[in-house]
């Protein structure tokens, strides 16, 4: 996995605008020396103005009990992962989310349980805060795991093992973005591998070197897709569930990001930011009905 690995270090180790990194570090040093890595993600890679928008982090900790003490923050933490936090700083919005070391690496690999982490880290990603080099490698050798994982679940559903690259791509794309609920449009799955080609031909044949032969039928791996998206959609009601405990003004989030991505018109009731959990579970399947989200 060395080329893999050193494709994916390269990546990681590209710069991104220094209020990106001052926020990262912030948000580190909430969590003392718990914080191991904080890597930056999302569509704000590709902006060049950061104002206005909502900036994308996850921050790797050491363990639950060190990143947050005896509080059910911890317990929280480990059984539903991740916890997803707001955080502002220097005019700019950012929003976190926090796993251990042993969950980021179990997530990204083809032992997790459902697609989030891994089909958000097989996009790019920015390592941009690290307490040291070998939590930075740490990191690096996790995010190495998200792109086979997501091809190597790919390869059975196109019914070629020897399909291009892109074509693997997008297929488990398109796979993933239904095994959560979405706000985007359709064909978003699809422009993800359209914005850079070259990256995912690049990053595609290193992850491909280290996939060995499938043994699973095209059958068996659409019922195991199914499988991650039926887990897929009920964990992310449950952490938008959750995430309005931990996420001050969480529900004018997901209603701005809906609205963004969707074209919708949503607008938040007083009640609603009163008692955002019943907010949350309660907009969700009028949102699946309407479509605005799938």
């Amino acid at each position: 996995m060395d080329r893999l690995v050193d494709l994916v270090a390269a990546e990681l180790g590209q710069p991104v605008d220094p209020r990106a990194v001052a926020l990262a570090a912030a948000i580190a040093a909430r969590y003392g020396e718990a914080s191991r890595a904080v890597l930056f993600y999302g569509s704000c890679l590709r902006e060049t103005r950061l104002d206005g928008l909502m900036l994308d982090f996850y921050l790797i900790v050491s363990d639950y009990h060190a990143a947050y003490g005896k509080t059910w923050l911890a317990t929280a933490n480990r059984l539903i992962p991740p916890n997803v936090f707001p955080f502002e700083a220097d005019g700019l919005a950012a929003k976190y989310a926090v796993l251990s070391e042993a969950d980021f690496l179990r997530l990204c690999s083809r032992e997790a349980d459902n697609v989030s982490v891994w089909a958000r880290f097989a996009q790019p990603s920015r390592l941009v805060w690290s307490s040291d080099d070998a939590a930075g490698r740490r990191a690096v050798e996790a995010v190495a795991q998200a792109a086979p994982t997501l091809l190597a679940l790919a390869i059975p559903t196109v019914g070629a093992s020897s399909a291009a690259p892109l074509d693997l791509w997008k297929a488990g794309f398109t796979l993933t973005y239904n095994a959560e609920l979405r706000a985007e449009r359709t064909g978003r799955s699809l422009s993800i591998v359209d914005v850079d080609p070259n990256r995912y031909e690049r990053i595609g044949e290193a992850a491909l070197a280290e996939i060995a032969a499938t043994t699973m039928s095209p059958d068996q791996a659409m019922k195991h897709w199914r499988k991650l998206q039926r887990r897929g959609k009920w964990l992310s009601v449950v952490r938008l569930a959750k995430a309005s405990l931990t996420f001050a003004g969480g529900i004018d989030y997901l209603a701005w990001k809906i609205n963004r991505h969707a074209g919708t018109a949503i607008v938040i009731k007083p009640w609603q930011r009163r008692f955002p959990l019943i907010a949350a579970i309660t907009l969700v399947p009028r949102l699946l009905m309407k479509g605005a989200v799938r």
